[in-house]
């Protein structure tokens, strides 16, 4: 028995070729992350506006058409005061909930965004002529992320319209 502790044979190859190789793999390595990064920002936006579409879709369907569908005082006494009655409430009301749905279906959140816009237009006028501008910041300020998604989404019209002309 011999007291010399066996080496396994470990393959060598020269320093430059080794050195080539890991360049070549890190460099194609590093393009594939640059490529994700560039790639991630886009994907990033698409989130967080689906996020925006969301959040936005269950505040239309729950704190502005809920009350009106559930004829909440505070919305009965608003219809009211406009001598518009109960139908146009609930008018108002389904139309909200039905842009709020709409608005978080992919196919439908860019026409549903432009609905919604129109719907608020008119309500920044109700405010302004009827309550004095007592709210009007609100319809105005919900068109800007309304807008957004309309114009980020337009493709999905061209979709949208592309499934109906199908169907004929």
């Amino acid at each position: 028995m011999s007291d010399t502790p066996a080496v396994a044979a470990v393959p060598t190859t020269p320093a430059s070729e080794s050195t080539g190789t890991h360049a070549k793999a890190t460099s194609a390595a590093s393009a594939s992350a640059s490529e994700a990064g560039a790639a991630r920002p886009g994907r990033r936006a698409h989130i967080a506006l689906y996020a925006l579409q969301v959040v936005l879709g269950l505040f239309y369907a729950g704190a502005s058409a809920l009350p009106k569908l559930i004829a909440h005082p505070s919305a009965v006494q608003s219809f009211h005061d406009l001598g518009w009655g109960s139908g146009a409430m609930y008018t108002i009301g389904a139309l909200e909930l039905a842009g709020g749905i709409a608005l978080m279906i992919p196919v439908l959140s860019a026409v549903s965004a432009v609905a919604l816009i129109a719907l608020m237009i008119g309500a920044f006028i109700t405010q302004l002529t009827a309550f004095d501008g007592q709210n009007a910041a609100t319809p105005a300020l919900l068109v800007v992320p309304l807008a957004l998604i309309a114009w980020a989404r337009r493709h999905r019209t061209a979709e949208l319209l592309r499934l109906l002309r199908f169907r004929r």
